[in-house]
């Protein structure tokens, strides 16, 4: 997992191409003048999808993986909590679905390991398929707009 702000995207160049690429679209978009959607950027490769969502109690939300798809997701407006642990030696309580490149893990199997941090507006989290994350998440409702660019792993 990295946490960090737009302002320092270009720390991330090594990481490859297509981060780089999500990272510009987020730093280069005005996210404020995008409808709710997904928007493709270089084919499945690369692409956003912009929400607007009121933020759940992280008891009543899952922890989520994914395995196809690097999740770089980019707070544009609000603030919001993010579950994270390590994938090593965790046991699903849904088996992976291929076609949503999903797999969930409970919250209660797992809170007590996990790490929350905080995302605010201009802040983003990239979280690779080694890093299981429960986005969307306060103590407090609260209306967040987010954007999550999802970056095809490298075959």
């Amino acid at each position: 997992m990295i946490l960090d702000t737009l302002a320092n995207r270009h720390l991330y160049q090594h990481l490859g191409e297509r981060i780089q690429m999500a990272l510009a679209y987020l730093a280069n978009t005005d996210i404020d003048a995008l409808a709710r959607g997904t928007y493709h950027i270089d084919g499945d490769n690369i692409f956003a999808i912009v929400n607007d969502y009121q933020t759940q109690q992280p008891q009543s939300s899952p922890f989520e993986a994914h395995q196809r798809y690097i999740d770089v997701q980019y707070v544009a407006q609000g603030q919001e909590l993010c579950g994270y642990l390590p994938l090593a030696a965790q046991t699903p309580s849904q088996a992976y679905n291929t076609e949503r490149d999903f797999c969930q893990f409970d919250y209660s199997s797992n809170a007590a390991d996990a790490s929350f941090v905080q995302l605010k507006a201009g802040m983003f989290a990239i979280f690779f398929p080694t890093d299981i994350h429960m986005p969307g998440v306060s103590e407090q409702p609260q209306q967040v707009r987010k954007v999550v660019v999802k970056v095809k792993v490298a075959e």
